[in-house]
């Protein structure tokens, strides 16, 4: 399998470079080069189905032995035999649950793999690599928990300062290994992403510190989230019969990751994107417009977002994996704050997805209402992918899975607030409000950052 950018101009590369490489040289996102397509069967097993699912994306780059041992080791660190358990809902909506990995979120499914997959490829070539990663809350603990004390990374991650939940600062703060470092930066996550690229686009920084990403511009993240959607599949019907996701989204990496099982053969009538009241791509897709404006805090931080990077990878395939009308298009955009997609361009989303958007209150009376309903707690996240799910599904008759991305103890204020409970983190992180914390908080400037990797790299 070989990689190619969204902006078209970048080198094609291997798995093992695109890992390795995150962002492409020309500021674009590597894609396979050609969608694989899946074969029938599966039968519901996670382990069995991730080898055989990301096992094209990794050809002539990893041993199949030794990647069916990575993936295998990646899921037994989650807390239930089946990974991604289903459960239904009392009005036919199906939730899948990703957060029974260490740090309890959707992230830990493609980071626990992503880890080992950098430990294999730089032990294999005798390298180091530095890890700058942005957060709006997730990302940053999951890539900490599967990076911490390995000799061959070091990793820092950038928050935005007091914009992520207590919770999910201190799964991130309070890891004391030596090549975790923690920077709360003075902005928003678009912001803390903005430093993230821009560091890339430094070609002399990134080669002196040999510069990589854990965000879902990597294409590797993207790659694991493929698995999840597939095995919803089996577990409802097969993989030939349709299905229908509804996903909480903020940079679109998820969601995405349900495209490509979409076009690598997954039968997938619809793709519900759930915003907050940062709604950018509702509006994407319902209007077909983007502005960049403000960015509002709400209960469900990880997704207060305006710009969402993986949305260009779905812009590469609407406009026939044109590298330079996608980067015309997205220096309109950075330009000019604002975007409209060629009718003709939206008129071809129409069927496959739909977008919807709700705010504290809506989601408050969601995760309040679900707890008498069918007795489950929701976190805000999940909340809203829920609310899109009822709100936007077309077909009664097609199963329609809501993606549930945090354990709601990450978000114990918002669940408060609903249920009148606060619900208790699981043992391994019993303890989390007495641990020190450790983390360094800096401006959103480039250059004060550069220093600060620079410095703190072993």
């Amino acid at each position: 399998m070989r990689y190619v950018s969204t902006r078209g101009s970048a080198p094609v590369l291997g798995f093992g470079d695109t890992l390795l490489a995150g962002l492409a040289d020309d500021g674009g996102l590597y894609v396979p080069e050609s969608w694989p397509l899946l074969a029938d069967g599966g039968q519901g097993d996670y382990v069995e189905t991730a080898v055989e699912v990301m096992a094209p994306f990794v050809a002539g780059s990893i041993h199949e032995d030794d990647f069916a041992t990575m993936v295998s080791e990646a899921y037994a660190a989650f807390d239930v035999p089946d990974v991604t358990p289903l459960v239904e809902l009392s009005d036919g909506i199906h939730l899948m649950e990703l957060f029974h990995g260490p740090t309890l979120a959707f992230k830990d499914v493609a980071l626990q793999l992503v880890g080992r997959l950098f430990d294999h490829e730089l032990s294999r070539r005798g390298e180091r690599a530095t890890i700058v990663g942005a957060t709006s809350g997730d990302t940053g603990s999951a890539a900490i928990e599967a990076c911490r004390d390995r000799d061959a990374v070091d990793i820092v991650i950038l928050h935005p300062a007091g914009r992520v939940s207590d919770v999910q600062r201190r799964q991130m703060t309070t890891v004391q290994s030596a090549n975790v470092h923690n920077v709360a930066v003075d902005g928003t996550f678009d912001d803390c992403q903005d430093l993230v690229k821009a560091m890339f686009a430094d070609v002399a920084f990134r080669d002196e510190v040999r510069l990589s990403a854990v965000n879902s511009i990597n294409w590797a993240r993207v790659m694991a989230q493929v698995v999840y959607y597939v095995v919803a599949a089996e577990r409802l019907g097969g993989r030939r019969a349709p299905v229908a996701f509804s996903v909480p989204t903020g940079n679109f990496g998820n969601v995405f990751a349900g495209h490509v099982a979409r076009l690598s053969g997954l039968t997938v009538p619809q793709l519900v994107v759930g915003s907050n009241t940062n709604d950018v791509l509702t509006r994407f897709f319902t209007e077909g417009t983007m502005d960049i404006t403000e960015v509002v805090p709400t209960t469900s931080p990880s997704m207060d977002i305006q710009v969402s990077s993986n949305l260009e990878r779905l812009l590469f395939e609407i406009n026939g994996r044109d590298g330079a009308a996608v980067g015309a298009q997205l220096d309109d955009f950075r330009a000019t704050g604002t975007f409209r997609l060629d009718p003709v361009q939206h008129a071809s989303l129409a069927s496959g997805w739909a977008g919807a958007r709700f705010n504290d209150d809506a989601v408050r009376a969601c995760i309040a209402d679900e707890a008498v309903r069918s007795g489950l707690v929701l976190d805000p996240h999940t909340a809203v992918g829920v609310l899109a799910a009822r709100a936007c599904r077309r077909d009664p008759l097609i199963p329609m899975v809501a993606l549930a991305t945090a354990h709601p103890a990450k978000f114990p204020d918002a669940v408060e607030a609903a249920t009148g409970s606060r619900p208790e983190l699981p043992d391994h992180l019993a303890d989390l409000h007495d641990r020190p914390e450790r983390l360094t908080a800096l401006p959103a400037d480039v250059a004060v950052i550069e220093d600060f990797v620079r410095s703190h790299r072993r």
